[in-house]
């Protein structure tokens, strides 16, 4: 998924028109339409085109000239980082299968009715097609990331130990703590960067999607391979909808009849579909299912907790995975050769 960065509305000034558009960026015939250029490939300006569409479909609200330019300069920036791992991975061999894509878009398209599923397609300027090559290019970059990152992390039983000294304080817990996961579908509208967020837009919609996830709860699905295909919270979703361990007196701060569900529950049972509302507003907002995984008493909780151990190797891997990553990204860059005209073009007009 592709999100607009603060960093560069910083750096742009409102008054910049969109330059690139007006004056083709002071290449002629085709060339033109390339907005950069990645040891050799050609990004052209139909691929941000179809990034913007998707990125900014179902908004109400229109950008004005300088928002857009920076999302557009936003976007091009991860087309290139895109392309680059893109590039890595066919040197390596590495590249996702048929049979991975189509269970993807399977997926994906699920919720939906057929009629629902093409008219998001269209709201997102995209063909099935596209959506295809957009999944078959997720899933290669994420094969590349476990094969030269994720799978090369070793969390030993020192570092484990290491952090608990440096964190015992974090592991005394003063109030009972809830180890909590949800599923969650909002009836209000929103963006749609790409069908694969399968976002509600209407009350039908999310109580049918909601009822959809508790059926294959009922059915035995995984609660996570449910929340990564049906929640709409991006925060959670990608982690089987884990909510991370919360205290008692935290639950207040939710509503009513979620903060009753999960004190009824007893460890690894979900709950029945919950009607949400905004505790503020009062108002409804959407749907919910909660697990609660697990529930640790008040008190100092040792090493030899499995929790605790699990807790900090996910701690331990999360922060090294960042870390990783992101010199990764970077050693592709240094060793690429990178053109970026649109950025020239911004830097130029404002020079005018």
């Amino acid at each position: 998924m592709i999100h607009t960065r603060e960093h560069w509305g910083k750096l742009l000034f409102i008054a910049l028109l969109l330059a690139l558009f007006a004056c083709g960026c002071n290449r002629q015939g085709s060339d033109k339409d390339v907005l950069a250029k990645v040891n050799g490939y050609k990004i052209q300006r139909s691929e941000v085109d179809k990034a913007y569409n998707s990125q900014t479909a179902g908004s109400p609200q229109k950008l004005s000239p300088a928002e857009d330019q920076a999302l557009r300069l936003n976007l091009l920036h991860q087309l290139i980082d895109i392309r680059l791992q893109l590039q890595k991975a066919e040197k390596l061999g590495i590249v996702a299968t048929d049979d991975e894509v189509e269970s993807k878009f399977n997926q994906a398209k699920a919720p939906y009715t057929r009629e629902e599923f093409e008219k998001r397609l269209k709201d997102s300027g995209l063909t099935e097609e596209d959506f295809k090559q957009e999944i078959r290019r997720n899933l290669t970059i994420e094969k590349l990331r476990n094969k030269e990152i994720d799978s090369k992390i070793s969390i030993t039983d020192a570092d484990i130990q290491s952090y608990y000294n440096q964190n015992k304080p974090q592991f005394n817990l003063v109030e009972p703590q809830y180890d909590v996961a949800h599923i969650i579908v909002t009836s209000q509208p929103g963006p749609q960067p790409s069908p694969i967020s399968n976002k509600a837009q209407d009350d039908v919609q999310a109580r049918r999607k909601i009822q959809e996830a508790y059926n294959h709860l009922e059915s035995g699905d995984d609660f996570g391979s449910v929340a990564s295909r049906y929640s709409e919270d991006t925060d959670t979703r990608n982690n089987g909808g884990e909510l991370g361990l919360a205290p008692e007196s935290q639950l207040k701060n939710t509503d009513a009849a979620t903060r009753d569900a999960i004190l009824k529950l007893k460890p690894e049972q979900y709950s029945g579909i919950i009607s949400v509302v905004n505790p503020q507003t009062h108002q409804p907002v959407g749907y919910r299912i909660v697990k609660l995984k697990a529930k640790q008493a008040a008190g100092q909780r040792e090493l030899n907790d499995p929790n605790v151990q699990q807790f900090i190797r996910g701690q331990l891997r999360n922060q090294r995975e960042q870390i990783l990553r992101a010199a990764y990204d970077e050693v592709l860059h240094d060793g690429a050769d990178i053109r970026n005209y649109y950025a020239e073009q911004i830097l130029k007009e404002v020079g005018q």
